[in-house]
């Protein structure tokens, strides 16, 4: 194909398979330089370019049915999934096939009720493609035509194969479901086997978190008034070996996770953490992002009940897998000989009696089975001892065999459970199997995942043509056979016999000697020749083979023990006497002939060849709809989409193979409408005739001397390559033209142009004119408004001015107002003070007086009672004639010199507790005083009417002693009176120094009031002082309030009116000074305050 400048092309790259391109250079035919979206410059060989639709032929740059795409090309298919896919558009059509990239997210939008009620009863391709879509297609379709419909879901492990499988399945039971729903509903029943399949059938991979480890086909079947009536399930190829071994990070099936989670179950069957067991532990990984365990147990019970599985089974079914765990654990060490084995420890023989306890059986018969095996021969049994390693293989085998029995058991139940219509007439087959795979190591699983997308290959293709012809027989063109890429020499190669793969695998695992390196010898001895078989360089036990979608290199090292599924004897009899009802009924008894041998081989690949080939049977039966399931990504995350590995699943997948039969064909068929709208431009002489659109379509591809083309009834169709022809020669023709319309329209253009510059330039004068005009105008109005304003704000900030200081003016007086009214109340309280100061002053002075002269009088009386005394006590001593009355004179005289001693010390005791006390001292004294002097007055008395007495006496003595003789009275009478002389100068001495004391002290006394009236005298000429420095200060301000008086009265009674210039400065200035006045006045009306207070 040529190519010419501003072509649109795809350049296939490395790193991103294909990007887009454009041609900017045609040099010969031999090289193209193209223009690559990153804006580089190749040169590539015109064969290794493909044509691109432009965005305007997408209409928008995507179509949702890839044969609308001009170019259906690999390249074409794979960008129009990515831009789709990048606006959330997941699904697309390939013409019946639906192609359906993973999300990894939810869009619930998508797949509510609301959506499913949309699409309920649509033609297929009115709305946007959906997977809804194809299942209400398949459903009308059976209902229309009365014939069985199937839908083939496939991808890659990750793909979204099983959601979309449930997708359908619950759109079936929503169409075909009954008006009231209860949990034991048939549809129920279908919508609830895939999480219990599920819980048993899938497991984490490195790819998926949730791969289907099975092959599955749900025939859900239909009555007459299309509701359902039945359904059946039926598995393929369940990988046992996972349940034995698993590599980090997958995981074991989801069913032993969920047992070890179960809370108070696991408790009953004695189960630890995941990470106990050996099944489970080979990996570290025991926990899914956002998935719990436990309620997925619960979940997985439900559904059980849901489909019918009795509580009894559930039991049973759940102590199986607890077996399954513990028979794990169990180790083995060598027995007495070295070839032979024992169970190693406690530990393991703990978990042998757990086994045989869930399985209901012998723990000693399951030790035998385990450690032993017998061989039936013509003398009798021989029994065989097995080393370490056989009976741990032995153990593995037990598990494999009891899990895919339990697996198979619980597919039969829920069938059973469901129910099957034999009366129904058609039915609705959905198929969830794996995709075609391709790792760096591929095993006998992949070998058999491989075929069987090989025979689904096979019926795909015969399908998709099917369809081609019968679009080229309803359109009655003319067509003939056509070759396309045949699969059936590689199923030859896997499945013929007798020297087909699995022929020759199934005979080297009948032999016990054979290994995998024989296997691999005899397969290229015989098959060397098979265009479609390879062998390895580097290995010699390694083949490649060539699929329709690429080649894959196999490796053989465990194709023979994979496919070898024995039933050891030793085994089946075992459970098969087992008190478990269920258990005993997953292994019935031997036949006769098989007890020769303790191995039946059985082969898993010819098991699994029978299977395909039923499942063929079924689906050549039914009208095929196809749903590929793309990964975009290999690491889950949305929005994301690698170019290269959805080109490889494309290529798997069998899209690309599906499009490679359509250009086999007449891939570009068109409407004659469409054609005539898109290419009539090349005969525009007969567009405006009166020819019908077949004729023009005719008309142009004669111009355009074109022979691969068809003329149907409503379409024309186009061998592969025309319409890229159609469309240079129309860009050609537009070329041309749009050159013609351009210089056309150029002349045109610049006519008009001047024209509209003339009618523009006198607009702008004018414009101009007028914008000067009023630009003129608005400054002239601006400036007249900038005077106006200019006055009233003038006005406005002298009369804000005025206001400021009049209430300054009032602020001021107030403040003056209360400093003076505080000065006066002040000042008013000071002279109280003062004057209750001076009257207690006075009281005290004249207090102090009286007191000065009371002690005076006190000390003269004393003085001269003391004379007194003194006068008498010479009488009493001259006339004293009897001695008793004199003593009792002297003591009393004594006793009261003794009482003035005592208060003369108190009184010196309480004048020292300070001068407030001395007034209460004082009086005290003064009644001391008063009661001493009447006492002197009495003892005066007393003694006067003692000497009366002695007197008396004497006289009587002088009578009654005369006869005594006079000496030795008056020696005795001198000596008393000496010694009564002696105490009385004592007492008399004692007498003085008290009143020196008292004088001493009231001498200090007058000192103490001198001074203090001096000080009394000070305060008073102060006080004169400031009494008159009040009166000025009140004279001072009364005359300031009259000024402000005034001043109110004045400015309340006077407008303010604009003032001449040339008192404006006056004003202000005046204004600052006056405030500068204020401020003095306040500063010396401080001052004084200050002088006031330090006065006081």
């Amino acid at each position: 194909m040529s190519y010419r400048k501003g072509s649109k092309v795809w350049v296939e790259e490395k790193g991103e398979g294909w990007v887009e391109a454009e041609v900017v250079e045609a040099k010969d035919r031999s090289a193209v330089v193209v223009l690559t979206s990153q804006r580089k410059k190749i040169s590539v060989l015109p064969e290794k370019l493909l044509p691109r639709d432009t965005d305007e032929n997408l209409g928008g740059g995507h179509v949702d049915d890839m044969t609308k795409l001009t170019y259906l090309n690999e390249p074409g298919v794979l960008y129009n999934l990515k831009r789709r896919y990048a606006l959330n558009e997941i699904y697309t059509y390939t013409g019946s096939i639906l192609i359906a990239v993973n999300p990894f997210t939810r869009l619930p939008h998508l797949y509510n009720e609301y959506m499913m009620e949309q699409y309920k009863g649509v033609q297929l391709g009115e709305l946007s493609p959906h997977v809804f879509a194809v299942a209400d297609a398949s459903y009308r379709a059976m209902l229309n035509d009365s014939m069985s419909q199937s839908i083939l879901v496939s991808g890659e492990s990750g793909a979204g194969k099983t959601e979309t499988t449930k997708l359908i399945m619950r759109y079936l039971t929503y169409v075909g479901g009954r008006a009231v729903l209860d949990d034991r509903s048939v549809e129920q029943q279908v919508l609830e086997s895939n999480p219990l399949l599920e819980a048993f059938g899938n497991a984490k991979t490195v790819r998926n978190d949730n791969s289907s480890r099975f092959g599955k086909f749900v025939e859900i079947q239909f009555d007459t008034s299309g509701r359902i009536s039945g359904a059946a399930i039926r598995t393929y190829l369940l990988e046992r070996s996972r349940v034995v071994q698993i590599t980090d990070p997958e995981r074991n099936f989801h069913c032993f996770y969920q047992l070890c989670a179960s809370g108070k179950d696991a408790e009953l069957y004695k189960l630890g953490h995941a990470s106990t067991f050996h099944y489970l532990n080979q990996s570290k990984t025991y926990e899914l992002e956002g998935i719990n365990n436990e309620d997925e147990y619960w979940k997985t019970k439900r559904a059980m009940d849901i489909v019918g599985i009795s509580r009894s089974d559930q039991d049973a079914i759940f102590r199986t897998l607890a077996a399954i765990l513990h028979l794990g654990n169990i180790e083995f060490s060598p027995g007495k000989d070295s070839d032979s084995s024992k169970i190693k420890d406690s530990t393991s023989n703990f978990h042998l009696q757990m086994t045989a306890t869930l399985l209901m059986c012998d723990p000693d018969v399951l030790v035998s089975s385990l450690c032993t095996r017998s061989i039936h021969t013509n003398e009798g049994i021989i029994i065989k001892e097995l080393d370490c390693a056989a009976a741990a293989a032995n153990r593995d085998a037990l598990a494999k065999t009891v899990y895919a029995r339990l697996f198979d058991w619980l597919v039969e139940n829920i069938n059973k459970s469901i129910g099957q219509d034999v009366d129904s007439k058609a039915q609705i087959g959905v198929l969830d199997i794996y995709g075609f795979e391709s790792f760096k190591h591929n095993s006998f699983e992949q070998f058999c995942i491989n075929f069987a997308n090989e025979k689904l290959q096979q019926h795909f293709n015969e399908h998709v043509f099917k369809m081609e012809q019968e679009e080229y027989k309803s359109e009655k063109i003319n067509w003939s056979y056509i070759e396309f890429i045949d699969n059936q020499d590689m199923l030859d190669l896997i499945e013929k016999k007798p020297i087909g793969i699995i022929a020759l695998l199934d005979e080297a695992c009948m032999f016990p000697k054979s290994t995998h390196a024989t296997f691999a010898s005899k397969m290229f001895r015989n098959l060397s020749s098979h265009p479609r078989l390879e062998k390895t360089k580097f290995s010699e036990t390694d083949f490649t083979i060539s699929h329709y979608a690429g080649k894959v290199t196999y490796q053989t090292d465990s194709f023979l023990e994979k496919n070898r599924d024995y039933i050891v004897a030793e085994h089946c009899n075992l459970l098969s006497s087992s008190r478990c009802s269920l258990v005993s009924g997953l292994f019935s008894s031997l036949p006769e002939e098989s007890l020769r041998s303790s191995y039946k081989f059985s082969s898993v690949a010819s098991r699994f060849k029978q299977q395909l080939q039923a499942l063929m049977e079924t689906l050549s039966s039914t009208e095929p709809h196809y749903v590929r399931c793309v990964k975009p990504n290999s690491v889950n995350r949305p929005q994301l989409f690698e170019n290269q590995s959805v080109l490889h699943q494309l290529r798997c997948g069998g899209v690309l193979e599906a499009v490679r039969i359509s250009l086999a064909g007449y891939p570009t068929r068109r409407t004659y409408a469409e054609f005539v709208d898109r290419f009539g431009v090349l005969v525009p002489e007969l567009m405006f005739g009166s020819h019908d659109e077949r004729a023009l379509t005719e008309a142009v591809l004669e111009k355009m001397k074109l022979n691969n083309f068809q003329l149907g009834r409503n379409k024309v169709f186009l061998r592969a390559g025309q319409i890229a022809i159609l469309d240079v020669r129309r860009a050609e023709v537009l070329d041309n033209a749009a050159r013609r319309i351009q210089s056309c329209f150029r002349t045109f253009a610049a006519r008009k142009e001047f024209v509209k510059t003339k009618k523009a330039s006198i607009s702008i004068q004018a414009y101009c004119r007028g914008c000067f005009a009023r630009k003129m105008y608005k400054i002239r109005r601006e400036t007249a408004a900038a005077i106006i304003l200019q006055k009233h704000a003038r006005r406005l900030l002298l009369q804000r001015n005025y206001h400021e200081a009049c209430s300054a003016a009032l602020l001021i007086q107030s403040c003056i107002r209360g400093f003076i009214a505080r000065r006066y109340f002040s000042a008013i309280r000071e002279q109280k003070a003062a004057l209750v100061i001076q009257s207690f002053w006075r009281k005290r002075k004249v207090a102090m007086l009286f007191q000065h002269y009371k002690q005076a009088t006190i000390a003269i009386q004393c003085a001269w009672r003391q004379k007194l005394a003194r006068r008498e006590l010479r009488k009493l001593r001259m006339t004293a004639n009897e001695a008793g009355a004199l003593r009792e004179a002297k003591n009393k005289l004594e006793k009261k010199l003794d009482d003035l001693t005592l208060r003369l010390t108190l009184e010196r005791r309480m004048r020292a507790a300070g001068e407030e006390t001395k007034l209460v001292e004082i009086s005290k004294r003064d009644k001391i005083i008063e009661t001493l002097s009447a006492e002197c007055a009495a003892a005066k008395l007393s003694a006067r009417s003692e000497h009366d007495k002695n007197l008396i006496l004497q006289r009587q003595l002088d009578d009654s002693l005369r006869e005594i003789s006079m000496l030795c009275s008056n020696k005795i009478l001198k000596a008393e009176e000496e010694k009564e002389n002696s105490n009385l100068k004592n007492i008399v001495e004692s007498l003085s120094e008290k009143n020196s004391l008292l004088e001493t002290e009231l001498s200090t006394a007058r000192k103490n009031s001198d001074d203090t009236m001096e000080k009394l005298k000070d305060v008073e000429g102060k006080c004169t002082r400031l009494q008159q420095n009040l009166d000025k200060l009140q004279e001072k301000l009364t005359n300031l309030e009259n000024e402000n008086h005034v001043l109110r009265q004045k400015a309340f009674s006077i407008t303010p009116k604009p003032l001449p210039e040339k008192f404006a400065n006056s004003i202000s200035l005046t204004n600052s000074e006056q405030k500068r006045t204020f401020v003095r006045f306040l500063l010396t009306q401080v001052g004084y305050l200050q002088c006031f207070i330090l006065f006081f």
